[in-house]
């Protein structure tokens, strides 16, 4: 009979710690308690960005099950965009899909994780220095320096973004000078350096000001929203490559105090669906890309060129110029630069030696 009633009690306690280490793993909610609801503004009215944020949040639930959901809100439904990280700092809104270029009024450093300089390095090589070359580390003493209650994952390395739009084909850096050019972030210092007058609007705003006078030229991120935006309907050249964005990602932030209170296991389900959009934008977006680069070409008359080294060179020097002076202004700007610069050198320095020249096996088969 002691026997049994100490076995009963082995196995009770055995299932009372099963209950417990389970709960542990699983993050459930208790019995009759709703999964936690994270709400995440976008600031994509529509097209190609805003299925990328839609992506994520999807990849989030899928992992999640019933222990969280991610819901997606549309563009201005709470704040507008110039409002988001504010307002997921103070926990009006949980989360935010956008790119730190976006916030860039609040420091210049915001637009060196993803819109900075070029180093050699693609948007691939910048997110790796994120995760393992202490870049990450540099955003969270940034968020720490701003006093903002945030938690930020990157994700999604955007190929370089085309020079953009202009009522001319652009031979010379010469023809730039005084044209009222449309971008944001770091770039527009760098095209002011270049003698451009630059005006910063939000991707919706981008064809009507052109349409109207307002400016000359511009640029928003790629062929597929720029056709999405009708930028073939007022104008009809275009040019690809430039160093003024050359690599840029998403950024999707959340409230830190409501991060924090999350499990574990949802924290780095957040984390690493993060991690595997970057896979799915990179081959999704690629092939949409090129799909409506063709389409812009071959059925909607629009005259594609690769924009000139010498502009290239002259963007370059343009860089020098405003990342000395802003490094003379800001000793955190110049610590990030110096971060960034020491990673592209070892990375890019292997790559540049390993990688054959793809452009010499695609014109050996279809130029």
């Amino acid at each position: 009979m002691e026997k049994q009633l100490k076995r009963r009690k082995f196995l009770k306690g055995s299932a009372v710690a099963a209950t417990a280490t389970a709960g542990t793993i699983m993050g459930a909610p208790a019995i009759g308690q709703a999964a936690p609801t994270l709400k995440m503004q976008a600031s994509w009215g529509g097209g190609i960005f805003l299925e990328n944020a839609q992506s994520y949040v999807d990849r989030v639930n899928a992992m999640a099950g019933s222990a969280l959901k991610l819901e997606l809100l549309p563009v201005d439904s709470v704040v507008k965009t110039s409002q988001m990280q504010d307002a997921v700092h103070r926990g009006v809104l949980d989360a935010a899909h956008y790119v730190p270029a976006y916030w860039y009024s609040k420091s210049p450093v915001a637009s060196l994780f993803g819109t900075g300089p070029c180093f050699g390095w693609s948007s691939q090589e910048v997110l790796g220095w994120v995760n393992y070359g202490g870049g990450q580390e540099l955003f969270d003493e940034l968020m720490g320096n701003l006093g903002l209650n945030l938690v930020s994952f990157f994700n999604s390395p955007m190929p370089a973004q085309p020079l953009g739009w202009f009522k001319e084909e652009i031979k010379d850096a010469g023809q730039m000078k005084g044209l009222k050019y449309r971008t944001v972030g770091l770039a527009a210092d760098v095209l002011l350096e270049m003698g451009m007058s630059v005006v910063q609007l939000p991707g919706g705003e981008i064809q009507p000001a052109m349409k109207s006078g307002l400016i000359d030229a511009a640029e928003f991120n790629n062929p597929t929203s720029d056709r999405d935006f009708g930028m073939q309907d007022v104008s009809k050249h275009y040019h690809l490559a430039s160093f003024h964005q050359s690599q840029e990602f998403f950024e999707c932030t959340f409230n830190k105090k409501k991060y924090d209170a999350l499990a574990p296991e949802l924290q780095a389900i957040l984390k690493f669906a993060s991690e595997a959009e970057s896979a799915n934008f990179y081959w999704n977006n690629t092939l949409r890309y090129a799909n409506d680069l063709t389409t812009l070409r071959d059925e909607q008359d629009v005259n594609v060129y690769r924009t000139p080294d010498s502009v290239m060179a002259a963007q370059l020097e343009a860089w020098d110029v405003v990342v000395e002076r802003i490094s003379g202004e800001d000793p955190f700007f110049a610590k990030v630069i110096e971060s960034q610069k020491a990673y592209a050198k070892n990375v890019m320095n292997y790559l540049n030696l390993n990688q054959p020249d793809y452009k010499l096996a695609y014109d050996h088969y279809f130029a």
